[in-house]
C-alpha cells in the first residue's frame, strides 16, 4: 500500500496496515471483480438473477446515461430507492463518472426529502414509480431538474413483470414530460462512446448517507471509495469463513450503511451474491431463507425478535448459515440467548455475532470474534481500526474498565459532514498523540483484552436528582422479566428532580396489561435497579414506534410526553 496522505493514513502512516486495501474506486473494484466472475450471479431479485457480466454492462449503461444528462464529477444525485437492482446500478454507475449517489429512504416524508435535496444540493432524482408523487410535491417547494422513474417490473422475470404492471404500477401517477422513465433514461446514453469515465481519486467523496451524527440532528455524511472498499475487505476478513461465491440475504436497506456497505458492496467486492429483499416482512423473509439458503444474514435485533416470535421457519434447515451479523441497535443478552438457541434448534452451527458501528465509519467497525464472545460485549475492533475510551467532552484516554466516550480511527472513518464545520471539528479531533479520532457520542468501555462494551448514546443520558441514568441499561433489565417483549425508557420533565424515568413496555403474547402486571414489573425492577434510577411511571403499549431502519424511536416517545406538559 502506498504511503499517501489521507485523514486516516496521515494519522497512522507509521503503522503498517494488516490488510492491503484497494486503491480503486468502488466501481473500479466491482468491474474488476465482474471481469473475473462473469456468469456468476451478482444479484438476485424476486427470483431473477443478474450475472456479474450483466452487472458490469448495466453499470456502464447507467454511467453513459448520467453523463448524457449532464451529470459531472463531484455532482450529487439523489437516489431514493428500496433494495432493487436499479439502486445498485445507480450506485456504481454514478461512481464510474465521478458523481456522488446520495442515498435516502423512499418512505421519507415530503419535508424530509426536500431537506435531503437541499442538504446535498441535488437537482436530479432517481426514484421508484410509487414514490414519484412525493417528488412532484417536493418540486413545488424547490427546483428539480429531472426525475428518473424506475419500475419494479423492469427487473422482474416473465410473467411476474406482467402481473406487476397490471395489478400495481397502473395505479401510480403518469410520468410528466419533463421527467423520464428508466427505459428512456438508459437509451439516452447509447451515443456516449468516450470521455465519461472519471479519473477519480479513491480518497475523495463517493457516497453520501444521512444520519443523526453525534448531536442527533440529521446530516449528510461524506464517505470515500476507500471507506467502502476498506469496510468490505475488513468484513470479509472478520467473517473467518469462505466469502467468495457466498450468498448474503440483503434485507437491510441500500440507503443505510449496514445494507449498502455489508449486504451490497462487500458481496460485490469479494465475488458473492446479494439476494435483494425490497420490502421486509417476516413471512417472505422466512420463505427466502428456505428457498435461497443464504450463507450470511445481517439484521437489527427487531428482525431476529420477529423471526423467533413466528412459526414461518418451523422445521427449516439453517445449516447453510456461516455467519449471522447483528447491528444497528443493541442486542439484549436475553434476545441473543434466544436467537442462538433458535439457530441451534434449526441445525445452524453458528451463533449471532454482534457488531457495533456508526454511519460515520460507513457501518460496522467492531465485531464479536468467531471463536470467543463475552456477555454484553460488542466484540473487538476490525483490522486496522483502533479504539480508545475517553473522558466525555475531552480527548483524555481512560484506563481499561472505565466508562467514557468511544473514540475510533481507521480506514473507514468518514471525510466529514456536509456543511457542518463546527460539528466536524467536534467529531473529528486530533489528539495529543497526533492521530485524528472520531468521537462517536457513544458511551462504553474496553477491557484489557480489547473487547468493547457499548452502554448508551451519551446524549440520551437521563439526569435525575443529580444521578446519571442510562436508558439502555434499564431496558436490558426490564426485558429480563418473562412477561416483557420490548421496552423503551425515557426521561420526562419533573419539577423536583428535573427529570424522572418512564418506561414504555410491550408485553409478550399471553400476558395482559393489568394493574397486577404493572405491580409485578415494579417489584421486579425494585430488585434489579438502583432506587434513584427506578422508573416512576410505567405505560403498556401494543407496539413501540420505530425508525425507518427498525430501531425503537425513543425521540417520538419523548415528543409525545413533552406535548402532554
Amino acid at each position: 500500500m502506498n504511503d499517501i496522505a489521507t485523514p486516516w493514513l496521515s494519522s497512522y502512516g507509521e503503522v503498517a496496515p494488516n490488510l492491503d486495501y484497494s486503491e480503486k474506486t468502488m466501481s473500479g473494484a466491482v468491474l474488476e471483480r465482474a471481469a473475473i466472475e462473469k456468469d456468476f450471479p451478482a444479484l438476485t431479485f424476486m427470483g431473477k438473477a443478474t450475472s456479474y457480466t450483466r452487472l458490469a454492462e448495466e453499470i456502464d449503461k447507467v454511467a453513459r446515461s448520467f453523463h448524457a444528462m449532464g451529470i459531472r464529477p463531484a455532482q450529487r444525485v439523489l437516489v431514493c430507492l428500496p433494495n432493487v437492482p436499479q439502486a445498485v446500478f445507480c450506485l456504481y454507475g454514478l461512481n464510474r463518472i465521478g458523481a456522488i449517489p446520495t442515498m435516502v429512504h423512499p418512505l421519507s416524508a415530503v419535508s424530509e426529502l426536500t431537506f435531503f435535496m437541499n442538504e446535498g444540493n441535488c437537482d436530479i432524482v432517481v426514484t421508484l414509480d410509487q414514490f414519484y408523487g412525493k417528488f412532484l410535491e417536493v418540486r413545488a417547494q424547490r427546483p428539480i431538474r429531472k426525475i428518473v422513474v424506475c419500475r419494479v417490473s423492469d427487473e422482474l422475470a416473465f410473467p411476474l413483470n406482467i402481473g406487476q404492471k397490471l395489478m400495481t404500477e397502473r395505479k401510480f401517477p403518469k410520468v410528466l414530460s419533463e421527467d423520464i422513465v428508466w427505459k428512456d433514461f438508459i437509451a439516452m446514453g447509447k451515443d456516449v462512446k468516450e470521455g465519461y469515465v472519471a479519473d477519480k481519486d479513491y480518497r475523495t467523496e463517493a457516497v453520501v448517507l444521512f444520519s443523526g451524527g453525534t448531536t442527533g440532528t440529521t446530516k449528510g455524511i461524506m464517505l470515500s471509495d476507500l471507506n467502502f472498499n476498506a469496510l468490505a475487505w475488513q468484513t470479509a476478513n472478520m467473517a473467518n469463513e469462505e466469502v467468495h461465491h457466498s450468498k448474503m440475504l440483503a434485507a437491510m436497506p441500500v440507503f443505510h450503511g449496514f445494507g449498502l456497505g455489508v449486504c451490497i458492496h462487500t458481496m460485490m467486492f469479494i465475488g458473492g451474491t446479494s439476494i435483494l429483499v425490497p420490502r421486509f416482512n417476516v413471512k417472505s423473509y422466512a420463505n427466502l431463507i428456505r428457498k435461497t439458503k443464504p450463507n450470511f444474514i445481517a439484521g437489527v435485533p427487531t428482525l431476529f425478535e420477529a423471526i423467533t416470535r413466528n412459526r414461518y421457519l418451523d422445521a427449516a434447515d439453517l445449516s447453510c448459515l456461516r455467519v449471522v451479523f447483528s447491528g444497528g441497535d443493541s442486542l439484549t443478552i436475553d434476545l441473543k440467548k434466544k436467537f442462538d438457541a433458535f439457530l441451534k434448534d434449526h441445525n445452524a452451527r453458528v451463533r449471532v455475532r454482534e457488531g457495533y458501528g456508526t454511519t460515520e465509519c460507513v457501518t460496522a467497525c467492531c465485531l464479536t470474534p468467531y471463536n470467543k464472545e463475552k456477555e454484553g460485549s460488542i466484540g473487538i475492533p476490525f483490522p486496522d481500526t483502533y479504539f480508545k475510551i475517553c473522558k466525555p467532552g475531552t480527548c483524555d484516554e481512560l484506563p481499561y474498565g472505565e466508562e467514557g466516550e468511544i473514540c475510533l480511527t481507521g480506514p473507514s472513518m468518514m471525510l466529514g459532514y456536509i456543511g457542518h464545520e463546527q460539528e466536524n471539528k467536534d467529531t473529528l479531533r486530533t489528539h495529543a498523540d497526533g492521530h485524528v479520532w472520531l468521537h462517536t457520542g457513544d458511551l462504553g468501555k474496553m477491557d484489557d483484552e480489547g473487547f468493547v462494551y457499548f452502554k448508551q448514546r451519551i446524549k440520551r443520558m437521563i439526569v435525575t436528582s443529580g444521578y446519571n441514568v442510562y436508558p439502555s441499561q434499564l431496558e436490558n433489565i426490564i426485558e429480563g422479566h418473562p412477561a416483557v417483549q420490548r421496552s423503551c425508557v425515557i426521561g420526562i420533565k419533573d419539577s423536583l428532580k428535573m427529570q424522572k424515568v418512564k418506561a414504555f413496555i410491550v408485553l409478550r403474547d399471553g400476558f395482559t396489561a393489568t394493574p397486577e402486571m404493572e405491580e409485578e414489573i415494579r417489584a421486579y425492577c425494585k430488585k434489579h435497579i438502583a432506587k434513584y434510577a427506578l422508573p416512576a411511571q410505567y405505560e403498556f403499549r401494543d407496539s413501540l414506534p420505530t425508525t425507518l431502519v427498525g430501531k425503537v424511536a425513543y425521540t417520538k416517545l419523548e415528543e409525545e410526553e413533552a406535548a402532554k406538559q
